[in-house]
């Protein structure tokens, strides 16, 4: 089995900004999440080194922005020399969707399944990769997510001001989509094609497959701990997470 990791790495990073002032990166004054640094290193090379300790990855292709691809070539480079395939740097689009696409026409064309992962979500585990890839294997696509905990509300109006609520939803048939999302190649690559012809832009990889017929996705339990850092608050518990890592 031949198993790609795509990790979309081209966001500007807006939620980490303080009004109009960039929420500083702990010592280089970056705003883009994904090259924010935590204990030393870019949070992209942490979220890497978890896919090259996997015995399942055989390459991994990062999308950025173009005017980055040489520098975070040689930042990855030597985090991946275990690889048994290539680390590829590509140039990602305006949005997820479209850098996600850019990282799958590079893929090799015996690539089996692939797994699409959120750049900033550093934290995820060894064991869920492995039993995300598993059910992807037996099923075709499967993703992670977690049940929510807090009581979720269906409102109407404008969600910043002015909602009011209208039904309180039943969380035993709700899960929060996290990443990995794995699915078959050749199965995604379709859901891709099918996505540009209606002119359908998604929310995450899930979203686009399941517009085909008779797919259904599978979903394997994951963790808090699998926090995607989004925000600056987000950074001092990513502190906490890798110091537990670590001890």
């Amino acid at each position: 089995m031949k198993l790609a990791v795509i990790l979309p790495a081209a966001g500007l990073g807006t939620r980490m900004l303080k009004g109009n002032v960039p929420a500083p990166a702990e010592s280089s004054g970056i705003s883009r999440k994904q090259f924010m640094l935590l204990e030393g290193a870019p949070i992209l090379v942490h979220t890497v080194r978890k896919f090259v300790a996997s015995p399942l990855v055989y390459e991994i292709v990062v999308a950025v922005r173009e005017e980055d691809i040489d520098w975070v070539r040689d930042l990855l480079l030597p985090e991946t020399k275990s690889l048994l395939g290539d680390l590829k740097v590509v140039a990602g689009g305006q949005s997820r969707q479209q850098s996600v696409e850019h990282a799958l026409a590079a893929l090799d064309p015996d690539t089996d399944y692939v797994a699409v992962h959120d750049a900033v979500r550093p934290f995820i585990e060894l064991d869920t990769i492995r039993k995300v890839v598993e059910e992807a294997v037996a099923n075709g696509a499967a993703i992670v997510g977690i049940v929510p905990v807090d009581t979720v509300k269906q409102v109407s109006g404008a969600q910043a001001t002015g909602a009011k609520v209208r039904s309180t939803i039943s969380r035993e048939r709700l899960v929060l989509a996290q990443t990995p999302q794995v699915f078959r190649a050749e199965l995604l690559r379709r859901a891709y094609e099918a996505a540009a012809a209606d002119g359908f832009t998604g929310t995450d990889e899930s979203s686009l497959v399941e517009r085909l017929d008779q797919v259904e996705v599978s979903v394997v339990m994951g963790s808090e701990r699998n926090i995607k850092i989004t925000r600056p608050s987000d950074m001092d518990l990513a502190r906490l997470l890798f110091s537990q890592e670590k001890s």
